[in-house]
């Protein structure tokens, strides 16, 4: 099957899925391109069977602002005619499946066929579509898709609800590589950050004011009230100013480290001990899955789909939005009950690896893709 992806190239989750999605169906002997504006971050290896696709974006004295969906459109429209695609999956509701319908309308103006799937992912639907001016052309892109898949029922139920419609939505959760994420033992640098044995805490995200950073920080200023702890901070994004800010006011700047964009998450999540999630809003949860495989313990808060992928007093804990006291009291619950502490980490690799494996989960792409090119 020759499949066209398109998914922004950037570190959210999002384009993370869609890049290791591609990869997998290219593995399994599928013929995957990638349609961006650049290349997406988890592809920076050859891989066979996989090809990309640069959208140009002209820039013409015209126009005072950038035209990325119609390039988008000229783009798919190149690679569906020179590489007779099967099909074409595009992540992100705006623009990515409106660009989408445009091409499948002109191919189909053309004598063609052409059918579309969108996944949806979260804020696309919780957030920017809400936007006044974007919720009807998000409605209508949906509609007017082949196939529309969810990463969590939360999500499928948001977006039948705040849109009013009727389509069918499959709900095909995120997925990982236990091969790749699991625990390999605690790297050097990170000895060099707890040279005094301290718990370190963790968190990673693009620093949006939906991920509450700044709650990590206040989590472990009450945790640090009881043992010695430290917290990392992994990503970027608008937040990080304020989150450098906050630790300075509450005399935590040596105990926050802020190590930025990283590649190497596994090394960074083997070392570490508790991950903090304290989202506002969550579809899925992407960065808690890769830390439960590691073996990390997840204290989050209880929204969107987090309630689906962690198991409370199980996998982890689970507290209400901005309740830094009782998140700061299942950490220090867990740090300081090595018993219940091995069980939880256990309890999330088995979970990793049992439901939310890639073999499980990538065929349901598979067979979707079968079923939507099958259909009048």
């Amino acid at each position: 099957m020759k499949i066209g992806i398109t998914c922004y190239p950037t570190y959210g989750g999002s384009g993370v899925v869609a890049t290791e999605l591609g990869k997998e169906l290219a593995n399994i002997g599928h013929e995957v391109h990638f349609i961006s504006y650049a290349l997406p971050h988890r592809l920076k290896a050859f891989v066979e069977n996989i090809y990309f696709h640069e959208v140009e974006i002209s820039s013409y004295p015209l126009f005072e602002h950038q035209l990325y969906g119609l390039s988008l459109t000229s783009k798919m429209l190149e690679v569906i005619e020179f590489e007779n695609l099967d099909i074409l999956h595009v992540h992100y509701a705006i623009p990515h499946a409106t660009s989408a319908y445009l091409a499948k309308q002109i191919v189909k103006k053309n004598g063609g066929n052409l059918k579309f799937i969108t996944t949806l992912h979260g804020t696309d639907i919780t957030l920017a579509g809400l936007e006044p001016s974007f919720l009807p052309l998000v409605k209508f892109s949906i509609e007017e898709s082949d196939g529309v898949t969810a990463v969590s029922r939360f999500l499928k139920e948001k977006t039948l609800t705040n849109y009013h419609i009727e389509k069918e939505i499959e709900v095909i959760p995120n997925f990982i590589d236990t091969d790749i994420y699991k625990p390999i033992g605690c790297p050097d640098f990170l000895r060099h950050i707890a040279p005094n044995g301290e718990k370190l805490l963790v968190h990673t995200s693009n620093f949006r004011p939906v991920k509450r950073v700044p709650d990590a920080i206040r989590i472990l200023s009450e945790v640090r009230k009881q043992i010695p702890a430290k917290l990392l901070l992994i990503g970027d994004g608008p937040d990080r100013s304020e989150c450098e800010r906050l630790s300075r006011e509450l005399g935590l700047q040596k105990e926050v480290i802020f190590l930025g964009k990283q590649d190497s998450i596994v090394e960074i999540l083997s070392g570490c001990d508790i991950f903090l999630m304290p989202s506002q809003s969550e579809s899925f949860g992407l960065s808690a899955l890769e830390a439960m495989a590691c073996g990390l313990p997840v204290v989050s808060s209880s929204v969107g789909g987090l309630p689906e992928l962690i198991i409370h007093n199980e996998t982890g804990y689970i507290a209400e939005i901005g309740d830094i006291q009782r998140m700061a009291k299942y950490t220090l619950n867990l740090l300081n009950k090595p018993k219940i502490y091995d069980s939880f980490s256990k309890n999330g690799i088995k979970r990793a690896e049992k439901i939310f494996h890639k073999d499980l989960i990538v065929p349901n792409y598979v067979s979707y893709y079968e079923k939507v090119l099958n259909q009048d």
